[in-house]
């Protein structure tokens, strides 16, 4: 009964902490608009408030992985919880914008530290033939926790001072989860004491045959220094390397950009109705849950690697047809800081002067191409830019578009202040209006991404990261590769634009699939199979291969 329960207690941990890592990210979509008003946000302070995340994430990739090793798994997620808790009252008290950036911050570097804490934590917690479910449960949660924050961006759209009971509501899953880790054990069970603790129930037992099996030896942890990683002693080296090329390529496969085009391709591709925002968020999110579903069920049967190559292979095919066909029917983008919140702004940058004008760092990923239309583009076209889509696809978590909440804007503000009459060509004028054979194509060949992502370098990384490291040194060296994601997410999204205009979208895209095909090969040749071991099986695999 206790060895159920502590199994059932690990789970509700990793679902919890990724519902709030997935919820924090994707509920400031939702809220800018509201904060743009309420604080008279210039479009730079609007950068720095959805930017300021990534600040306090990177800060907690360079401690945390010291709290982790030092003080614990389980009390870096209580600290964690604890910090998350004097953010979210921060953000829901905020009067001033430095207070609202504070908030950030802090929300940022509670987040960060949990969800690295919370996947070596559960890894260490189960048994080998579990891990793969459970750690890969922590995607599923985050996957859940942003569509939640859509619902409720929604939900209090036109609530006055709604976006304080937005940000307060990520108190109640924190709570949540505080409570649920003060009845799990202090410290994961180690294998010089795995009688005892099998008797006592702390881990799920294995089958007959297992218990029936030759006793484990007493393993001594061993104890490493940060320099360790970079040796080559216990071939610490080549693991580095397993975990910087996973999280590297999980970015530079392009997946923080292609969701930046959901509703642009929904558009495109004839959803004009009420519906078509609604479609273009949830929809790719409900694909996003039952992908990761599956990865879920088939992390612990088809394996860690056969998933990640898979996942690669779809992934590489998908972005190589979206650049193919946005050759053939190039889409009309935009770049335009009030985008997302000003429903009725106009994607004509004449039209719409910026002052000042936002950063690129900050501008969502789309970019102008030739013979775009420059009049408003229809009802929920302006939803294509979300500020936060930027910065919240880390950790390989990336944000599905919100385009439901800015439709619902769209609705009121029209009803206000009229539509805003047309600059340019009428709608069917736009390029990509009569290729509608190739517009399905990309909108299938970008769902497939979604998928293979949510199957593959999603969950699988994670679960790879939170494995291959001794335990000495597993809170640091997760922490240093969770510092390069958010680094090399923060490039691509930063870049972005420029290489657009200096290679077009269709280059760039391709690029990605050129990426998606080194990645297969760094796969094949350097990630190992993990499924099934024990965490000390798979560190003496390592030790022993060179």
């Amino acid at each position: 009964g206790r060895a159920l329960l502590v199994l059932l207690l690990s789970a509700t941990v990793s679902l919890l902490g990724g519902l709030i890592f997935g919820y924090e990210l994707g509920i400031i979509s939702g809220a800018l608009l509201q904060l743009q008003t309420d604080f008279q946000l210039s479009c730079f302070r609007q950068e720095v408030v959805v930017s300021a995340v990534l600040i306090g994430a990177l800060l907690a990739s360079l401690a945390g992985g010291i709290l982790i090793d030092r003080h614990g798994r389980r009390r870096a997620i209580l600290v964690s919880n604890l910090v998350l808790l004097v953010g979210s009252l921060l953000l829901t008290l905020a009067r001033s914008f430095t207070v609202l950036v504070l908030g950030r911050v802090t929300v940022g570097f509670a987040i960060s530290v949990s969800s690295m804490a919370c996947c070596i934590y559960v890894s260490e917690m189960v048994a080998a033939h579990q891990r793969g479910l459970l750690v890969s449960l922590y995607e599923a949660g985050i996957t859940v926790g942003i569509l939640l924050s859509y619902a409720l961006n929604y939900i209090f759209a036109d609530v006055e001072e709604g976006w304080r009971y937005m940000f307060g509501l990520a108190i109640a899953p924190t709570a949540m989860q505080f409570l649920s880790i003060l009845f799990l054990p202090v410290n994961p069970v180690k294998f010089s004491s795995w009688d005892s603790d099998c008797q006592k129930g702390l881990i799920p037992l294995q089958d007959t045959e297992d218990r029936a099996a030759p006793k484990w030896e007493p393993h001594q942890e061993k104890h490493y220094s940060f320099l360790d990683l970079f040796r080559t002693r216990d071939n610490m080296r080549r693991r580095t390397l397993v975990g910087l090329g996973l999280v590297l390529f999980q970015q530079f496969t392009g997946q923080p950009n292609v969701l930046g085009y959901a509703s642009k391709i929904f558009h495109s591709v004839g959803f004009q109705s009420n519906s078509s925002a609604i479609l273009a968020s949830v929809g790719l999110g409900a694909i996003k849950v039952v992908a990761t579903l599956v990865a879920m069920a088939l992390a612990d049967k088809a394996g860690r690697r056969v998933l990640l190559l898979a996942g690669c292979v779809v992934m590489a095919i998908s972005v190589t047809t979206i650049g193919l066909t946005s050759r053939m029917a190039p889409l009309a983008m935009a770049r335009d800081c009030r985008a997302a919140t000003d429903p009725n702004a106009s994607h004509s940058l004449t039209q719409h002067p910026l002052t000042p004008v936002l950063p690129q760092s900050a501008v969502s990923p789309v970019p102008p191409a030739p013979g775009a239309v420059k009049g408003q583009a229809g009802p929920g076209f302006a939803a294509t830019t979300s500020l936060t889509k930027v910065f919240a696809s880390t950790q390989g978590k990336e944000v599905v578009t919100d385009t439901s909440l800015t439709q619902k804007r769209d609705l009121v503000g029209q009803s206000k202040t009229g539509t805003r009459e047309s600059t340019g060509p009428p709608l069917s004028a736009a390029p990509w209006a009569q290729h509608t054979v190739l517009n399905w194509i990309t909108l299938l060949s970008m769902m497939a991404f979604v998928s293979a992502f949510s199957v593959g370098f999603g969950p699988m990384t994670w679960l790879v990261l939170s494995e291959i490291y001794p335990a000495g040194i597993r809170g640091r060296a997760f922490a240093f590769c969770n510092s390069f994601n958010w680094a090399a997410n923060l490039l691509i999204s930063l870049s972005f634009l420029d290489l657009i205009d200096a290679i077009g979208f269709s280059w760039m895209f391709l690029l990605y699939g050129l990426m998606g095909v080194m990645a297969v090969i760094f796969i094949y040749f350097f990630v190992p199979e993990t499924k099934g071991q024990s965490l000390e099986e798979i560190d003496q695999q390592f030790s022993r291969k060179r």
